[in-house]
């Protein structure tokens, strides 16, 4: 059951000197939709068709099943604080990256502090190399599937003689968000690994293919109210965004087929979602369709988006500190969280007397 309300005055600017808004608070339904890069969630057992070899007992990351219990736990922990302050509860939707299979998928809504949020689980295997995939879990009272679908990036190195380079599924899940059709597409692109010019190519053939999901949908429903979200290995000002995706930073430049990206904003004050080498990224995004800007609020609307980057968070000291605590570090176990934060946006709704 949807339990979050909020009175608020909906402020609009008009232009710089211009300020309009109700003159009476009014209630509103609100819906806190994210994303989380879970940072190798692996279980404890050794399968013989996934490169998982390390994460086991006996493999390189020692990873037991008390280290696996353990991530869980603090996995759990973060999720069901995913969102603003107002917020009641944790995420209706939250998109996931980073996870070995559905049985890890499975145990994470097992955790105590989740289950009095019933979650369900959409989740395909992907070819990528590492063995992880990404997932979609979803409050069952607040949103219901119709139907899913993964769509495989393929990709070769020219480099290596054009030699097939496996990564991660796109995943599209379209469905009943309280009651309205929306469509949510949860994305993983491939890493830096090998240096960002080098491997650009495989971000833009990414944002291509995630434009082609989007443009299929527009195609059949011109109003679609449609979210892409993911880790995307680029900032928001980078060419796989800004031309790849057609993102705007402004909703003013937002036409009926571009897609609005809350992200560039906090990237400009200098925010991120992960740290590398005393600077920081945003490569966790969530971007919105057109049709969710409208200022009709009589049905669910982009009200605001945010970093989840509180202080248990964040690396407590040293020379990393503030950065997020991740929770595998010089060949161990640290007991942290995850190397990105987490990432979310609002939709809220007039609440109907």
């Amino acid at each position: 059951m949807l339990k979050n309300r909020l009175s608020v005055l909906i402020v609009f600017i008009l232009n710089p000197n211009l300020w309009v808004f109700s003159q009476e608070p009014e209630d509103y339904q609100l819906v806190t939709v994210g994303f989380y890069n879970l940072e190798n969630l692996f279980d404890a057992e050794n399968d013989p068709i996934t490169f998982d070899d390390d994460r086991t007992p006996e493999g390189k990351d020692r990873w037991t099943e008390a280290i696996y219990e353990d991530k869980l736990s603090k996995m759990a922990e973060v999720i069901a604080q995913i969102g603003p302050p107002e917020a009641e509860n944790g995420p209706a939707v939250l998109g996931v990256a980073e996870i070995e299979n559905r049985k890890v998928l499975e145990d994470l809504v097992s955790q105590p502090v989740l289950q009095k949020t019933d979650y369900g689980i959409v989740h395909y295997d992907s070819p990528d190399r590492r063995g992880i995939d990404v997932g979609f879990l979803y409050d069952k009272t607040v949103f219901q599937p119709i139907i899913s679908k993964a769509y495989e990036l393929k990709l070769v190195d020219p480099e290596r003689e054009n030699k097939r380079i496996y990564t991660r599924d796109q995943l599209l899940v379209s469905g009943n968000l309280v009651g309205e059709r929306v469509h949510i597409i949860v994305n993983h692109w491939p890493s830096r690994s090998g240096g960002e010019a080098r491997t650009q190519a495989r971000r833009v053939a990414a944002a291509v293919l995630n434009r082609k999901i989007i443009d299929s949908i527009l195609s059949q429903e011109p109003y679609a109210k449609i979210i892409t979200m993911g880790d995307l290995n680029d900032d928001p000002k980078d060419k796989s965004v800004k031309k790849g995706l057609k993102a705007k930073a402004k909703r003013k430049h937002v036409g009926l087929k571009d897609v609005y990206n809350p992200m560039e904003a906090l990237a400009k004050q200098g925010l991120g979602t992960l740290a590398y080498r005393d600077s920081w990224n945003l490569f966790d995004q969530i971007l919105l369709s057109s049709a969710w800007l409208k200022k009709d609020y009589d049905s669910f609307q982009y009200y605001k988006a945010g970093i989840f980057n509180k202080q248990f968070l964040q690396t407590p000291g040293g020379a990393y500190k503030d950065y997020p605590f991740r929770s595998f570090a010089n060949g161990m176990y640290t007991g942290g969280y995850s190397d990105h934060f987490p990432v979310y946006v609002c939709l809220i709704r007039k609440v109907k007397n």
